[in-house]
């Protein structure tokens, strides 16, 4: 069994206008061999196991990061708490392989086809004879039936997040048996697969009253191979028993049991005995791979509270503390090494439990971008977002994430598909490679230049935007930290593109572009990087995506800004930039760019970029320098703002108020239905406003909705692939949106808990999950019986 992956729902939103310039590149990728797909940039990491190897029985303890607020994962609030708890229970048609290709779960499904094309599609399922709600009913037709007119669209009193695919069905009926079920589509849908995945019995969906309400906090009845036996809200834990009527391989636990704790709290859980499995971050993930270094030796530890202190602090801390001149002093330095001392002892005692802890890690189904507004300002000129887009080194920065964490380093080159997935291809050749000159000469064209006039007023840093005055110090620090870090990358690095000359495109043989106090922690180098996950920012920015339905965010852009009902007259009458990925043979771009700040009617090149500000997002706060970094060679600022996470999404993000910022979507194996919303072009509202669907980026074409419309319509799967590719290349053209790397998952898993850990795209077959056996050496499984 495996719970089917968690897909962005169709909320809207309203955004200021956005350019659609003509996209002449000179070359659109759409048609290439299956080799193009690859494998995936990491395997899977679950410690494998026969299930003749895995003992009966046991509990397992899997931290979530908070209690789902429905168990109907068509619902808005739905979130991945949901997906994994309904995995587990419900049935799916059709899961996610290793691959992130669909795959036919044979628990349930016999076979499924297409058995017609004309006049009208139709697809015949032949369900498993031994298939039964946990009721005793058999799985059939009827429910089936009552899901599709749930989520079809037809009747509002449904509260549905989303109902793409459901909404091109005509009728379901019985088949030759009551095994069988007939689907017959009004319009062709190619992604079929991805309907009834899960599959809600027709108790839920029957009535508005059961949907809307019934399955929000309990299922009364189930199908898979675990069954819900109590959600204790109290204690933030869900437990699950085994499925009596479970037809398939009898589970080898006895309960699994999902418990909410916060990611910082997981390694003294761990340590506790109170979890048995967790994603962690990467400081989580450096304490497991500390515990196995450190295991069997001796003497204090090297990492970990008072780990930092040198010699000659640890000397002036016993002095203060014994020094008869100053009491005052001398009281708080005891107070503060009696402090320290505690904290080693707890930590030394933890690490001594994490022994029994092994660090499984790759790369999730989802990847980092940094979006680019193009609804106002200088990104709204298409020229200016490719000339963003050509400074920066991708490369670079999937290495100062991935390498660290032992991970393989690779960026993401699509983004519709991660590499294993039949619709990936490299098209990032549509906007062009890491070119500093040519970014300079984009610049350029567009008007931008050095040393013009600037009309700049002096203004302080915002500490904060959104976030409480709890957090202003933090920020007012972290900010100098940031002004430093760029005038030093700016000194270090001014050298390397200061030609004499000035580049013209075309012309390639020029040359291109602690205080240490005691109670700190460890300041050394971790064993698995320095930056915490994200994780939490990603499942904020996914729950905020589904949440809100269409229309919501006209009132929230209302609440930022003023005249947005005069954005669709500004869309219609500001277009962006010339088309083409390259500024035009000739141009010149002067190469010492980075020297001053590009100017253009007396206004500089400053762009606004917001990153979270709370203490799980350091990693992408230290891809935005990096980036900052590489935009100031090409004489672009930025002025960063950090934000408060809550406030990170709905306030930013959604409403538009931003010119970079670095967010996650989500892989699908369903890009033609998935991915159309995440880059539609902004549609004008009868207010006047701009309905922008799940792009945030206000970056779109006709072409690339053309081209999903085309996609999501043709049941010939390889001309399907080839028409998203196409919409992929396009995407690129536009410089809206640019893929970086693929996220990391980091899985803290007890050393005898096998086959689970980092899944990557494929989620758990839950009923093989367990404990292997005492002596067993552990031999990994046949594919085949899989």
């Amino acid at each position: 069994m495996r719970p089917a992956p968690r897909r962005p729902g169709a909320a809207a939103r309203s955004a200021a206008f956005l350019v659609s310039g003509a996209l002449a590149v000179t070359a659109l990728a759409g048609c290439g061999s299956d080799d193009e797909a690859g494998k995936p940039a990491a395997g899977q990491d679950i410690a494998p196991a026969a299930r003749e190897q895995i003992k009966d029985g046991g509990t397992l303890r899997w931290a979530i990061d908070a209690l789902p607020q429905t168990l109907n994962t068509f619902q808005a609030d739905a979130d991945a708490s949901t997906a994994r708890l309904t995995g587990a229970l419900l049935p799916s048609m059709f899961r996610i392989d290793a691959q992130g290709r669909p795959a036919r779960d044979a628990d349930y499904l016999e076979k499924a086809e297409v058995i017609k094309t004309e006049p009208k599609q139709v697809v015949l399922y032949k369900l498993n004879q031994q298939a039964v709600w946990s009721d005793g009913r058999e799985i059939g037709a009827a429910d089936f039936a009552a899901q599709w007119r749930a989520l079809s669209g037809k009747d509002s009193a449904y509260w549905t997040a989303h109902n793409a695919g459901y909404d091109r069905i005509e009728k379901i009926e019985r088949g030759a048996n009551d095994l069988e079920v007939r689907v017959t589509f009004a319009k062709p849908y190619a992604d079929w697969r991805a309907l009834f995945s899960p599959l809600y019995p027709k108790d839920v969906m029957g009535t508005p009253d059961s949907f809307n309400e019934g399955a929000r906090r309990k299922l009364k009845v189930t199908a898979g191979p675990f069954a819900l036996d109590e959600i204790d809200r109290d204690a933030k834990k869900i437990t699950l028993k085994r499925n009596p009527r479970w037809w398939g391989s009898q589970p080898k636990l006895d309960k699994l049991v999902l418990a909410a704790v916060p990611r910082a709290e997981r390694p003294a859980a761990l340590a506790a005995g109170k979890l048995d499995l967790a994603d962690v971050d990467p400081g989580g993930a450096d304490r497991i791979a500390y515990a196995a270094r450190d295991q069997g030796s001796s003497g204090p530890l090297a990492h970990g509270p008072g780990a930092a202190l040198t010699p000659a602090q640890a000397t002036r801390s016993w002095a203060i503390a014994h020094g008869a001149d100053d009491e005052e002093a001398a009281e708080e330095e005891t107070t503060a090494r009696a402090k320290t001392r505690k904290a080693i002892k707890k930590y030394t005692a933890e690490q001594a439990e994490l022994h029994g802890f092994r660090l499984r890690k790759s790369l999730e189904p989802a990847y980092t971008q940094l979006a680019l507004n193009g609804s106002s300002g200088p990104l709204a000129d298409e020229r200016v977002r490719r000339a963003v887009a050509r400074a920066i080194d991708r490369t670079k920065l999937a290495e100062s994430v991935l390498k660290p964490l032992g991970l393989p380093v690779s960026t993401v080159d699509n983004h519709l598909a991660l590499a294993g997935q039949d619709a990936y291809a490299d098209n990032s050749d549509a906007l062009g490679k890491q070119d500093t000159a040519e970014a300079r000469a984009l610049l350029a064209e567009a008007g931008w230049v050095p040393g013009g006039a600037v009309d700049e007023e002096k203004k302080d840093h915002p500490k904060t935007a959104g976030g409480n005055a709890d957090d202003s110090s933090k920020d007012s620090k972290d900010s100098k930290d940031d002004k430093k870090a760029s005038k030093e990358s700016k000194g270090s690095k001014e050298s390397e593109d200061a030609d004499d000359g000035t580049y013209i495109v075309g012309e390639d043989d020029q040359k291109s572009g602690d205080d240490g106090k005691p109670g700190d922690t460890a300041a050394s180098t971790p064993l698995l990087g320095a930056a915490a996950d994200t994780s939490a920012q990603y499942a904020a920015l996914l729950h905020q995506a589904d949440a809100v339905k269409v229309r919501v965010a006209d009132q929230e852009k209302n609440k930022h800004s003023d005249g947005m009902k005069n954005d669709a007259k500004r869309y219609d009458a500001q277009q962006g930039g010339a088309p083409g990925a390259y500024a035009p043979k000739g141009t010149a771009a002067p190469a010492r760019a980075a020297a001053g700040p590009l100017a253009k009617d007396g206004k500089p090149l400053t762009l606004r970029f917001v990153v979270p500000a709370g203490a799980g997002s350091e990693q992408l706060r230290s891809v935005a320098d990096r980036i900052t970094q590489m935009l100031e060679k090409i004489g672009v600022r930025t002025d960063i703002t950090k934000v408060a996470d809550e406030s990170y999404f709905k306030d930013h993000i959604a409403s538009g108020q931003y010119d970079l910022a670095l967010y996650s979507w989500p892989a699908s194996a369903y890009p033609a239905t998935d991915a159309r919303p995440i880059y539609a072009k902004p549609v004008p509202a009868a207010d006047g406003s701009l309905t922008v669907e799940q792009n945030y980026t206000r970056v779109g074409t006709d072409h690339i909705d053309q081209l999903f419309d085309q996609a999501i319509g043709e049941l010939d799967q390889d001309e399907e692939r080839s028409l998203v590719k196409q919409a992929d290349a396009r995407i690129w053209a536009a410089a809206g949106s640019i893929p970086l790397y693929q996220r990391p998952e980091l899985v803290a898993a007890r050393k005898d808990l096998v086959n689970a850990g980092a899944f990557g795209f494929q989620e758990p077959d839950y009923e093989n999950i367990g404990y292997l056996k005492p002596g067993v050496k552990r031999v990994a499984p046949d594919p085949k019986d899989r």
